[in-house]
């Protein structure tokens, strides 16, 4: 016996699972923004150092121009001094000496160890020339001198921009290098967090998604009155409430399912007694033990026994039922030929078979499955009881097996009268009476295809009425392995 309060207690706080979403998507957004704005950084970081170079390069360039410039000018007012002997061609050697010096500091400071020799020598060529000027006894003698110090100057001026274009040429190369790094560790910092955050989103998926699986088995196990599993969620405050409910809503099911049986027996056990007793003081008055029966009396006591008979059926009736609808997913599954299962069906209603004279076939392949064998067996028997029953005189069922992929078909055909287009609904019902009853027959108590249903749903496949010219065609589809 199940006894539930009639309210639960409420999850524990925790995040909901709105909030999970959205801080799964604040993660994933985070995690791509980032790698976003890190390329977005680099690539100005690249860009800053591209700028820079370019500038420096041109810087090189114009102060070796400068110097070489400078060392012509410096040559030409020296040689323009001793032809003229003019002091201002010696002020203007001065001022293009000290320019060429400011120009030598900027490239001494720009160019690599290696070029301070050449620095030197250019410095000590200079420092000698500027001697020469100072003191002139012979101006042609001066003149001859100056041309070995000015070529070696050139010479010197020549390998110290040669000394620039090679500096501008490494820091170019350096620059390439350093941007096809920075490329290389774009090519793998976006692709990875594309893949992190693709990574980021099947897990939140996956983790997400466990409790609504979990969600929707207990629902359809509660469809399916199965109420024995506790149901129990993990996950979000929201769906672990969800979760809660749904098993404090199973204990509810469970207690009115137990309810619901416990009023069948008693409502069963309350009707028998009386109903015993009155079908058999109805038999004693048949069998005239108070005395003579006159025709009338003789009719209303047929009458009375027929009627209770009747009653004593439809509430046995109602029993196997209820009976059935509990047992239907207690399965007690074993391997089983289905061809052999059904023709042992076929075989118990014989009898019945030849009273008719119906002709009953089972064709199809040997099959095997995991099934119940004694519920599945009540199936076959049930749609072979309800064949006979529509089935005219001399008339024939047949029972067709199909092997297909992932499940089995068991199809039951007769010749009879089939079911009426407004009955086809509710064919399956409890206790459903067709519009179509055999002339004559006592009607049926309307539970068999209701217990077909039953126990196919049970194991996993379905019933279904399929479309037909004459006769009732009904199909079973069930996998070859039922849900455990």
């Amino acid at each position: 016996m199940h006894t539930v309060s009639t309210s639960f207690v409420g999850a524990r706080p925790g995040l909901s699972f709105r909030q999970c979403l959205l801080a799964a998507f604040l993660l994933i957004t985070a995690l791509l923004g980032g790698a976003a704005v890190h390329a977005l950084l680099t690539l100005e970081q690249v860009a800053g150092q591209s700028r820079e170079a370019a500038r420096q390069a041109v810087s090189l360039t114009e102060t070796a121009q400068h110097l070489a410039e400078r060392t012509v000018a410096m040559e030409r007012s020296a040689r323009q001094y001793l032809v003229l002997d003019d002091r201002s061609f010696k002020t203007r050697f001065e001022t293009a000496w000290a320019e060429a010096v400011a120009a030598r500091r900027v490239l001494l400071e720009s160019l690599p160890a290696s070029s301070a020799p050449a620095d030197d020598e250019w410095a000590q060529q200079a420092q000698a020339a500027q001697g020469l000027l100072e003191e002139v006894s012979d101006n042609e003698a001066a003149l001859d001198s100056l041309t070995p110090i000015f070529a070696r100057l050139h010479a010197l001026t020549e390998t110290m921009s040669a000394d620039s274009r090679r500096e501008v040429e490494r820091r170019h190369e350096a620059l390439l290098a350093s941007i096809d790094q920075q490329g290389r560790w774009l090519s793998l910092v976006v692709p990875g967090a594309i893949a992190l955050a693709a990574l980021l989103a099947f897990g939140f998926g996956w983790w997400l998604s466990r409790p609504m699986r979990r969600i929707g088995q207990a629902i359809n196990r509660l469809g399916d009155n199965r109420f024995d599993q506790p149901i129990s969620v993990q996950g979000p405050t929201d769906l672990r409430l969800l979760g809660q409910q749904l098993d404090w809503l199973r204990q509810r099911l469970a207690a009115l399912e137990d309810e619901q049986e416990r009023f069948m027996r008693h409502v069963s056990h309350e009707l028998k007694t009386p109903l015993a007793a009155l079908r058999e003081g109805v038999a004693l008055l048949k069998d005239e033990v108070a005395g003579p029966l006159s025709g009338d009396q003789r009719e209303v006591t047929h009458i009375l026994s027929d009627n209770a008979g009747a009653l004593q059926n439809q509430i046995e009736d109602l029993l196997r039922y209820k009976a059935a609808s509990f047992q239907a997913n207690r399965l007690q599954l074993a391997e089983v030929d289905v061809k052999a299962l059904v023709q042992h069906g076929v075989e118990e209603q014989r009898l019945q078979c030849q009273a008719r004279r119906l002709r009953v076939t089972v064709t199809g392949p040997k099959l095997m499955a995991r099934i119940d064998t004694e519920k599945m067996l009540v199936v076959f028997s049930n749609l072979l009881t309800n064949a006979l029953r529509f089935s005219a005189p001399a008339g024939s069922i047949r029972f067709m097996l199909a092997a297909m992929p992932g499940h089995w078909a068991l199809d039951c055909i007769d010749d009879g009268p089939g079911v009426a287009q407004e009955d086809i609904a509710r064919i399956f019902d409890p206790f459903f009476q067709g519009r179509h009853q055999p002339h004559g027959a006592r009607h049926g108590s309307g539970i068999g295809l209701s217990i077909v249903r039953e126990y196919v749903q049970a194991h996993g496949g379905r019933v279904r009425l399929m479309p037909s010219s004459a006769g009732a065609h009904f199909r079973i589809e069930l996998p070859h392995e039922p849900p455990r």
